[in-house]
């Protein structure tokens, strides 16, 4: 009977009720979720690729500014792969965005790459890309990827 109150008092109950909460918390496991921001761009639009880039770059220094940290892809596919080509148009933004926040991956889709040279009568060695960008064999399974680690989407 004793024994019986002591783990019905006051703690026991709170920590037999929320045990595992508060242990996660005692050992530090109980840690902020990471910002993840995976930023699609899938449409060929000048507007759209500087609307994108504008994105990146706001929560990029919003979270810099709050002294926290953020994981940012831009993957870019179908008609949007060519903001990720050497003749791009918003090629010296991503250059300068890839300077000051050098954690941001620019994710260009392959299967578009080589749809692109298709299109262009080009081998896909002739499709060029930018520096900054990293390839992935097809955006749309990258999106998908990170998706289900829990990245937030958003679509331009």
């Amino acid at each position: 009977m004793t024994m019986n109150r002591r783990l019905f008092s006051r703690s026991g109950l709170l920590a037999l009720v929320a045990g595992s909460s508060l242990a996660a918390v005692a050992t530090g496991a109980a840690k902020e979720k990471p910002h993840r921001l995976v930023m699609h761009i899938g449409d060929g639009d000048d507007g759209k690729m500087n609307e994108a880039l504008s994105n990146i770059v706001n929560a990029a220094e919003y979270y810099a500014g709050i002294g926290k940290t953020i994981a940012i892809e831009l993957v870019a596919n179908g008609f949007g792969y060519a903001m990720l080509r050497d003749s791009s148009p918003v090629k010296a933004r991503i250059a300068e965005i890839h300077r000051h926040f050098p954690f941001v991956v620019f994710s260009a889709c392959q299967n578009s790459r080589k749809a692109m040279a298709k299109a262009e009568s080009k081998s896909i060695e002739q499709i060029v890309e930018i520096p900054e960008a990293t390839d992935v064999p097809a955006g749309i399974v990258r999106l998908s990827e990170l998706q289900e680690q829990g990245w937030s989407y958003v679509r331009v």
